[in-house]
């Protein structure tokens, strides 16, 4: 990561560049009273002075400077700040409607000044000593008659020695609330010049800083698409470099007054939704492992599903809705903030420029969120607002942290022409070997494709002892259970194609445990391999199967075999048992080891399993062992 000091001057030499373009603040903070101002120990020709303090309102009335003394005062209030927040008789005012405010400012002089007037919601006339000198869209008591329009602009006018009444009426009904956010200053007219034009050089700066931010990380993503990193940071950069021109001072309606407001501002807003999860999906391709995949899917989801809402819905209707995504985009900024502390603690490689870039990013935004809600307001203390008091802040955030990402991406590229430096020395040094490495890595080769296919024929014959053991009764030599369950499913599915019978016998040894008690173990295993011995070797066709199934116990399996067949084979092996002539004194059916045998044949079908076959024989078996021992039954399906 990178050190602490280093970072530390790093944001302190981006701050001081950026401090220097940014706009300054008021010089005089003096607050009107009952709707009156006094200036008159103000040099106002040489200050900038806020009109901030308690207006005259009066709410549904459109009135003029002669007439306004006369009307019917709704209260005082503070301003600047949002309609909304204001009560008459108890209840509160919605953000739709019309009303005019009023103040008196007192100067000691007549002069020459000038007001700078921001941004209204969302239209006005603004009088002074009974002139109209300053206009945006048209005021209008219903949303039919009045034409909204954003046009911040500086106007001059000649002030009186005494007092100068300020008249504005406001209408709004295309946004969620009326009023107006910023101070209207007044001041000298060269001062406030200034100050505007200093505004719009500082973003249009922001402007074409990020704008170029942006097409140059596209272009690293056109060149490798792999990445889809610089496709997210690429087209946020463009869209904070669009709202830069919408915010502030706003140099698209200073240069194109007549631009539609409700297209403009959709684009205003469409760059906040959309940005929030392009930034998100940023962190999360490069930095996998700390943002949940699921959260991002959630967070553009809702970005795709505001955004038609803006498209299609008034203004009125969108902006409405816009604090819940303020607060929804508040909770992933502390999640982010929480991610960002965490890689810091686990010091991730190469992280710290992406951690502090991150956290200067989120501050920024969060300060434009603040001061873009209705929450602000006068109360605050004076360091609270003069921090809330721009809206172009983030672009200032994102602006640094492009630059830091940059940094990172030319720390990264260093360090990639470093190692291909290296690697580059290293293979000019084994050129310079390369006819000896070459016979020697032969030899290896050899040596080592020679060792490896002496094991591999070694494995080959490994393997297959260990599948023929594996198939095989250890005692008998005869197959096993595991290979009758193959075997049965192959022969039960080609009898079934052809229509074919299939027998099994189920063959079991007379009294074999009490011959083992008598003779021993070792006797009784011998007599069980003759048996296996004897069984397989009176089969007549390859396709007949001899299985040791567990114990004494015996299947033969006779595939395309009938009734009359099985039963012959089966007499004929209970005969070839008992022809062994294997003493076994305490018999009940003989002097000598004898089998009983059940027998069962199936015609398959697509109703019938091959595990019917050993349970009948099984039935077939037992019947046989009850009637008597030594003998064949077959049980019919």
């Amino acid at each position: 990561m990178v050190k602490p000091r280093v970072l530390l001057l790093m944001i302190i030499f981006m701050l001081t560049i950026l401090g220097g373009c940014s706009p300054q603040n008021p010089t005089i903070e003096k607050k009107a009273e009952q709707g009156r101002l006094d200036l008159t120990q103000v040099n106002i020709k040489n200050e900038i002075i806020p009109l901030d303090g308690d207006w005259a309102f009066y709410w549904n009335q459109f009135l003029d400077p002669a007439t306004i003394d006369q009307s019917a005062l709704s209260g005082y209030v503070p301003f600047p700040s949002s309609w909304n927040k204001y009560e008459i008789d108890g209840e509160a005012i919605p953000g739709a409607g019309y009303g005019t405010y009023g103040l008196t400012f007192v100067a000691s002089e007549k002069q020459i000044l000038a007001l700078k007037i921001p941004k209204v919601r969302t239209a006005y006339n603004l009088f002074i000593n009974g002139d109209l000198i300053a206009s945006a869209g048209t005021p209008g008591q219903t949303r039919d008659t009045m034409g909204p329009q954003y046009l911040p602009q500086i106007v001059s006018f000649e002030a009186l020695a005494g007092d100068n009444q300020v008249v504005i009426q406001m209408s709004n009904f295309y946004m969620s609330s009326g009023g107006l956010l910023n101070s209207i200053l007044l001041g000298g007219e060269s001062q406030l010049l200034a100050l505007r034009y200093r505004g719009l050089a500082y973003e249009l700066f922001l402007f074409g800083a990020l704008m170029m931010m942006g097409v140059y990380h596209l272009a690293l993503f056109f060149f490798r698409k792999k990445d889809q990193a610089p496709l997210y940071f690429g087209l946020f950069c463009i869209l904070i470099a669009i709202r830069t021109l919408m915010i502030g001072e706003s140099f698209l309606y200073f240069a194109w007054p007549d631009l539609d407001f409700v297209i403009t501002r959709k684009i205003q807003t469409l760059t906040y939704y959309l940005g929030v999860p392009l930034i998100l999906m940023f962190f999360r391709t490069i930095l996998p492992d700390y943002f949940h995949a699921r959260l991002t899917q959630i967070v553009l989801i809702l970005g795709i599903a505001y955004t038609a809402v803006v498209i299609l819905a008034p203004t009125n209707i969108y902006s409405a809705i816009n604090p819940l995504y303020q607060i929804w985009t508040i909770c992933l900024i502390v999640y982010l903030l929480a991610m960002l502390l965490k890689i810091a603690r686990h010091e991730e490689p190469n992280s710290g420029l992406i951690v502090l870039g991150g956290l200067i990013l989120i501050a920024t935004c969060f300060i434009d969120i603040i001061t873009l809600s209705p929450w602000i307001n006068d109360s605050w203390p004076p360091l609270l607002r003069m921090i809330f008091q721009g809206d172009a802040n983030s672009s200032t955030g994102q602006l640094i942290f492009a630059g830091l990402y940059s940094l990172l991406l030319a720390k990264t590229f260093t360090e990639s022409l470093d190692h291909r430096t290296i690697m580059s020395e290293q293979l000019s040094e084994i050129n310079d070997h390369l006819d000896e490495l070459v016979a020697q890595r032969t030899r290896e080769l050899t040596a080592a494709n020679q060792k490896v296919e002496q094991q591999n024929f070694e494995l080959e014959l490994i393997n297959h002892e260990l599948q023929r053991l594996s198939l095989r009764d250890p005692l008998t030599e005869l197959w096993n259970r595991r290979k009758y369950d193959e075997t049965i499913q192959l022969e039960w599915q080609r009898c079934l194609r052809q229509q074919r019978p299939i027998s099994l016998l189920f063959i079991d040894v007379d009294y074999f445990k009490n011959y083992n008690d008598m003779y021993g173990h070792v006797a009784g295993d011998a007599t069980l391999i003759k048996i296996g011995d004897t069984l397989r070797a009176a089969l007549s066709r390859p396709t007949d199967m001899v299985v040791r199934y567990g114990g004494e116990e015996f299947i033969v399996l006779l595939a395309e075999t009938g009734k009359a067949e099985a039963l012959l084979n089966a007499n004929r092996l209970r005969e070839k048992v008992e022809a062994l002539a294997i003493p076994h004194q305490q018999s009940a059916v003989k002097d000598c080891i004898t089998v009983s045998i059940g027998v069962a044949t199936l015609l398959p079908d697509r109703h019938s399993r091959h595990q019917e076959l050993v349970k009948i024989a099984d039935k077939a078996l037992y019947q046989a062992k009850t009637n008597g021992r030594n003998q064949v039954v077959y049980l019919d399906q």
